[in-house]
């Protein structure tokens, strides 16, 4: 019987989601295929604490984006620290860097990490106030080489969940320099239309120019229309750095016909550490504004933080995204269970224990059935998705066998020495 229960006092928080058992093998593999795909490159697992100093987040995010202003969750503790659930993760894995001494290892340091991010902003689809993400960090070389490492290593990511129609959207915001050149330039031509703008645009055309860009706001998109483009404005050095990765994204766009990518004159990403190459993939099937992820270099951003001046690139995946994605197409997840042990009667269950230990030291995952009818136990596995039944009797005890039995298939029930492990595990594995 299916039972719902109605006005519940306690639920989750708006923008929060369970992740329930039935949820967990989608995204057990999206974890795991991010995972080999870092690992297949030479980056290592990096674990932060979730949250920080507030003081990090307002000098690399930027006191006057959205994140830090509006959107972070932020709290004085009780030894008076002022604190701030991380609302992205290269703040603070740039502060490990330092703190850690890794500027002292061999570089660039190659690493990747995954967990919960806070902000809090308006739920919708593929956003909450509680989300995932994955992210790669490239710390402590400034070739060009490395931002087409992240960026192939990105499209890799994308390649093994088969997100269709994705392309790569890229630009150059230059060095500092460049930075600030067009800053100005950008604001000698939106100030003619400044009584046009909406009070949030003109807001960001006296604290974060760039951001209007960036806008949602139609007016605002349809007069950056002819705005000044970065990539008219920036170094010889930096304009080298934009065309060399340019270059390899040609020819890995010649090996890869399914890559495509273009060059996006409006892309300025919305954290006030990037500098150079900026980039994002965007699906047209992937919720609002349709980036599955985003990234580029920060170079200044360890020196912000009071390390030594470390160029670095990385990009951060929302991984609710990619199950939204995921959960669009059929995929056969693997069952989670492999065994589930029927017990003919009940003063067998000592030997369905031990018979259960021996199977689970040998990794394969077991339940022992409940104590009900041989017919209510076989359809519990059945219920449960087990790959197979273990018949367990006084017949089998008697001749130190067991049952086996496919419930995924119409094969024929068999016996097996009890012991056997290895005919066991290979009927498992012809499952897969």
């Amino acid at each position: 019987m299916w039972i719902r229960f109605i006005n519940l006092e306690y639920k989750a928080q708006r923008g929060t989601v369970d992740i329930l058992p039935k949820d967990q093998n989608l995204w057990n593999y999206v974890q795991q295929q991010c995972f080999d795909v870092a690992r297949s490159f030479g980056y290592s697992y990096i674990e932060t604490p979730i949250f920080e100093d507030s003081r990090i987040f307002e000098r690399t995010v930027g006191e006057d984006t959205d994140i830090v202003e509006k959107e972070m969750y932020t709290f004085t503790d009780k030894g008076g620290e002022n604190i701030s659930l991380r609302p992205e993760n290269t703040a603070g894995v740039c502060r490990a860097f330092i703190e850690n001494g890794m500027h002292n290892e061999t570089l660039p340091a190659r690493l990747f990490y995954y967990g919960p991010m806070f902000r809090y902003e308006r739920p919708q689809s593929g956003r909450y106030r509680q989300f995932h993400q994955f992210g790669i960090e490239c710390i402590g070389d400034s070739s060009y080489d490395n931002d087409f490492e992240v960026i192939k290593l990105a499209w890799n990511i994308i390649k093994k969940f088969q997100i269709k129609n994705t392309e790569l959207n890229i630009n150059s915001l230059g060095d500092s320099k460049d930075r600030e050149l067009y800053i100005t330039k950008l604001k000698e031509y939106f100030i003619k239309y400044l009584n046009d703008l909406p009070k949030v645009d003109r807001l960001r055309f006296e604290r974060a120019p760039l951001r209007l860009l960036d806008s949602k706001e139609e007016i605002t998109i349809k007069i950056s229309e002819e705005a000044p483009k970065t990539l008219d404005y920036i170094s010889t050095e930096s304009k080298i750095h934009h065309e060399n990765i340019l270059y390899n994204l040609e020819k890995l766009s010649d090996l890869d016909p399914g890559f495509k990518y273009k060059t996006n004159d409006k892309l300025v990403r919305g954290l006030d550490y990037y500098n150079k190459t900026v980039f994002e993939y965007i699906s047209d099937s992937s919720g609002p504004q349709g980036v599955i992820l985003g990234g580029g270099r920060y170079d200044p951003l360890i020196k912000i933080l009071g390390g030594q001046d470390t160029p670095a690139v990385g990009f951060a995946m929302g991984v609710e995204r990619i199950i939204n994605e995921l959960k669009k197409v059929d995929i056969k997840e693997k069952n989670n269970l492999d065994i589930i042990i029927v017990v003919l009667n009940d003063d067998l269950r000592i030997n369905a224990e031990q018979l259960s230990d021996s199977l689970r030291n040998n990794h394969i995952k077991t339940i022992i059935a409940p104590r009900r009818s041989m017919k209510a136990q076989f359809r519990f596995a059945n219920n449960m998705n087990a790959k197979f039944a273990i018949i367990l009797g006084e017949d089998e005890i008697k001749n130190n066998v067991i049952s086996i039995k496919s419930l995924n298939s119409k094969k024929d029930q068999i016996e097996i020495k009890n012991d056997d492990i290895e005919k066991i595990i290979s009927l498992i594995n012809s499952e897969d």
